[in-house]
């Protein structure tokens, strides 16, 4: 009720009293709004904006990190990729190398069985003919060899000496018998 009475007093034109009911003292308003005014204005003109630089310092910093997170992430993945890419190029380099590798062992198989075939070969043919000279010279020891035998013989069934005329005739002679 009391509120009343002041708004009514304060529309009648009271307005000293209006404030003086309400316990304000407009002299010390008056201060206060002037020393508001001048913290306002120190605050807007010295501390605002540093604090807003700081804060857009900071948010520029922010947008950087996301912006160079989002990059080093794009390349970690582009890198995966590469490194993936690279595995798979290895692994075929390493398959193709190893399939060479492989070939050359075969070839270079293939070519000592061949050259050892060839080896054999030759071993084989000088031995035929090592077998076939010392057959030959068998034959020849046995001729001359048996030569000496029937000449031994002729001597002794004859009682004289053979000569060479007779001695080749009665070789001659006993080697077609021989033969027959």
């Amino acid at each position: 009720m009391q509120t009343l009475t002041t708004v009514a007093k304060a529309a009648t034109g009271e307005s000293s009293d209006l404030f003086a009911s309400l316990g304000i003292d407009w002299k010390m308003l008056l201060f206060q709004i002037i020393a508001f005014a001048m913290l306002l204005w120190i605050l807007n003109k010295y501390v605002f904006p540093v604090i807003v630089k700081s804060i857009d310092e900071r948010e520029k910093k922010i947008t950087e990190g996301r912006r160079l997170a989002e990059e080093a992430a794009e390349k970690a993945s582009s890198a995966q990729e590469e490194i993936a890419k690279m595995m798979k190029r290895a692994q075929k380099d390493a398959a193709t190398i190893i399939s060479d590798a492989k070939e050359t062992a075969n070839k270079i198989a293939e070519e000592s069985d061949k050259k050892n075939k060839e080896r054999a070969e030759r071993i084989i043919a000088g031995a035929h003919a090592d077998i076939a000279r010392e057959v030959a010279s068998a034959k020849k020891d046995l001729y001359n060899e048996m030569l000496d035998l029937v000449t031994l013989a002729t001597e002794k069934v004859a009682g004289k000496e053979v000569t060479k005329s007779i001695d080749e005739k009665t070789i001659a002679s006993a080697i077609e018998k021989a033969k027959q």
